[in-house]
């Protein structure tokens, strides 16, 4: 672990969990747009999604430290309430979906209907239904990286151990204490890589859409269960258990009616621009498009 800045850039300190974000972010956003490439999405289709994506991410890394602001308040009042650069993942995912939601819904229902410049109308080949799919691997692969970030950082650890994988990966003020606990930033890296992994294989060759039901399930059941491993306090929320197992119930329970809503609204509303006319040929230059028959 590095809780120390690995280095200066105009006198302000790069530490490797900022890093390590970044690099998340950036082959997060590489990712959806190879994939959504491959998958047939055309250009605007890609466009409009990801540059809602952008907005959501900021908006969801802002989420992110409110929500551990709040925690941070409620355990103690009488501190005020005060923003700070702490972070919660589970605030972050939920405020970035939320305002993706919202954005989306707000383009596609209320602004596409009545514009009249062609920049602002809804020409997409493609659904959100068909984008659900993708994005949680995208999430999962800037997870990743943001939990190796933690490792770094020091951060999110678990608790003390003397067992053979326990590292010293605590740090206090920026300084590593030497203590040795259970690497649970490691093993959640992992996990996710791992999931991220059995996503692309369901997707890509299986054709399997209910990649975001999975993903919920998946994490939450992930995340209920290590957070008994954790000893990196972040406030109370609900008695007997931690803020992230309360959020984790209900990321199940999502994932779960994921299913039931796939099948019977988010089916019906999918274009599948993997079977429309290639919009590319195999060198990847655009080809030219033939009517469906």
């Amino acid at each position: 672990m590095h809780p120390q800045a690995l280095f200066h850039i105009f006198g302000q300190p790069v530490y490797a969990y900022g890093i390590c974000m970044a690099v998340g972010i950036i082959a997060c956003f590489i990712f959806l747009m190879w994939a959504f490439w491959y998958r047939n999405f055309n250009e605007e289709a890609s466009d409009k999604i990801l540059i809602i994506g952008v907005v959501a991410t900021a908006f969801g890394i802002f989420m992110a430290m409110v929500f551990q602001s709040l925690y941070n308040y409620i355990e103690n009042p009488a501190a005020g309430f005060r923003l700070n650069t702490s972070m919660t993942f589970y605030g972050g995912l939920i405020g970035g979906v939320s305002s993706f939601l919202i954005v989306w819904n707000l383009y596609v229902f209320v602004i596409a209907p009545r514009a009249k410049s062609k920049l602002l109308q809804n020409n997409m080949n493609a659904s959100l239904s068909d984008a659900l799919p993708i994005i949680p691997i995208g999430i999962t692969i800037a997870h990743a990286f943001g939990r190796l970030g933690c490792f770094f950082g020091g951060c999110c650890y678990g608790a003390e151990t003397d067992a053979w994988y326990g590292i010293a990966c605590q740090a206090i003020g920026g300084v590593n204490t030497g203590v040795k606990v259970v690497p649970t930033q490691l093993f959640e890296c992992i996990f996710l890589f791992v999931l991220t992994a059995v996503m692309i294989v369901l997707y890509f060759k299986f054709n399997f859409n209910c990649n975001f039901g999975l993903y919920a399930i998946a994490y939450g059941i992930w995340r209920f269960l290590i957070e008994f491993a954790r000893d990196d306090h972040r406030g109370d929320f609900v008695a007997g258990i931690s803020p992230s197992q309360f959020w984790s119930i209900l990321l199940v329970v999502l994932g779960i009616a994921y299913f039931f809503a796939y099948k019977y609204l988010f089916k019906r509303f999918m274009k599948h621009p993997e079977l429309q006319p290639s919009l590319r040929n195999k060198g990847g230059e655009k080809a030219e498009e033939t009517p469906a028959e």
